[in-house]
């Protein structure tokens, strides 16, 4: 008779008691409709692992919307419903809650999205990536906490295994290639030695999805708090490759990244600033092609097109009689995040001072004098109020002046 597993426990231990609260209630509910409601997916790993999750996704053996309508009149909540799909996702305080009905899902071909169907419990776990992914808790209350894992999930959990749950997983949808890595180095697990020989024979597989979904894979990698290890991975692995031949997960990659933590702690580095990094080797024509392929969002494109550019002219910056005004205008029409990706990336010294210099100062010198001002001195708008403001600025970059008096004074001798 297999083990009973009751996580109650572990459920009210680790997370907020809000949230507890509304699974209990949305139990209760579920029973009164005589229907089952689950919560399952990455929350009920980490459970186990006593990893923070508060991404909360219940599915119900029965109908999730008519379910979310009476859960969302007793919190209260906002909702959004697919009617499409029977999903629904509730909006409250700072919580929000996933709820679908349990369902089974068909590939009309490899990279198609799934064609989804009613289904049950087996089925809405068996459809879902690796066996850690496919495990549920009950939430009704005469089963409340119990564990139904029917895929060896939390043996995999104890043994640290990324394994698939079929054959033609990969196939079906080779994004699951990327959320492997991602676990694997995530968990520090490995990857179960099956998983891993199909894994490698499907890395063609990345040519079936769309470059949305790929780009999205990318971004999480990017989020993750050690991506460097992700790209590592996927370049021995042959499937960074396969967003371009060029891109490295190396060692210089993993300096860089961490530098790039250090920077932002205890924040995280912004996914553009990763981006660049990561592209910061690549050819113009490289980074176009790069850039065609993902199509991310027009900042992110701006962004590591103005790395590579300013990478292209750095050597100026390398003139020692340059002076603060002049860096000023060379650098200010580029991003901070491309500018920050050169000082990381630069091997010259004095190149990454006078970056360092530009981000942490410069950037914020302006002169006390404005327009306005220059209008109460009897100068007037146009051309000659421009080029004094201009002029004045360079002055105060270059510590000419340091004070609205001497601006004024600045300003008066230069009229005269």
């Amino acid at each position: 008779m297999a083990e009973t597993i009751d996580l109650a426990k572990e459920i009210k231990r680790q997370l907020p008691a809000e949230l507890v609260a509304f699974m209990q209630k949305a139990g209760e509910v579920a029973a009164r409709q005589r229907q089952s409601l689950y919560l399952v997916g990455g929350v009920v790993r980490d459970l186990f692992l006593r990893r923070n999750n508060l991404d909360l996704d219940l599915v119900v053996d029965g109908d999730a919307i008519k379910l979310a309508q009476r859960l969302a009149a007793i919190v209260p909540a906002r909702i959004t419903t697919h009617s499409r799909f029977n999903t629904a996702k509730l909006r409250w305080d700072r919580w929000s809650v996933d709820l679908a009905t349990v369902r089974s899902e068909t590939y009309d071909r490899p990279g198609a999205l799934p064609r989804v169907k009613p289904g049950t419990l087996a089925t809405d776990l068996f459809r879902r990536d690796f066996t850690i992914n496919a495990m549920a808790i009950e939430l009704t209350a005469r089963r409340y906490g119990q564990l139904i894992d029917l895929y060896g999930g939390r043996d995999d959990l104890e043994r640290r295994l990324i394994r698939f749950l079929h054959e033609k997983s990969f196939v079906d949808d080779a994004t699951r290639i990327w959320r492997a890595l991602r676990y694997e180095q995530r968990l520090d697990f490995r990857l179960e030695p099956n998983t891993m020989r199909r894994l490698k024979r499907d890395v063609p597989m990345l040519d079936t999805i769309s470059s949305d979904r790929i780009r999205h894979e990318l971004e999480l990698v990017l989020i993750e708090d050690f991506p460097e290890k992700v790209l590592r991975r996927a370049d021995e692995l042959g499937v960074l490759a396969k967003l371009h031949p060029s891109l490295k997960g190396n060692g210089w990659l993993a300096r860089k990244f961490g530098q790039a933590q250090g920077l932002y702690y205890p924040e995280s580095p912004p996914v553009g600033l990763y981006l660049a990094l990561l592209c910061y080797h690549l050819t113009e024509d490289e980074n176009e092609k790069l850039m065609a392929y993902l199509r991310p969002a027009r900042t992110l494109v701006q962004t590591i097109s103005d790395t590579l550019n300013l990478k292209a002219g750095l050597e100026v910056l390398a003139d020692s009689t340059l002076k603060r005004s002049s860096l000023y205008f060379l650098l200010e029409g580029y991003s901070p995040t491309a500018i920050t990706a050169n000082q990381l990336a630069s091997d010259s010294p004095i190149v990454r001072r006078r970056l360092k210099l530009f981000l942490d100062k410069l950037r914020y010198i302006k002169p006390a004098l404005t327009g306005d001002d220059l209008r109460k001195m009897g100068i007037p708008a146009g051309p000659r109020m421009k080029e004094i403001l201009h002029r004045l600025h360079t002055t105060r970059l270059d510590g000419k002046v340091r004070t609205k008096k001497g601006e004024v004074e600045w300003v008066r001798e230069w009229l005269d």
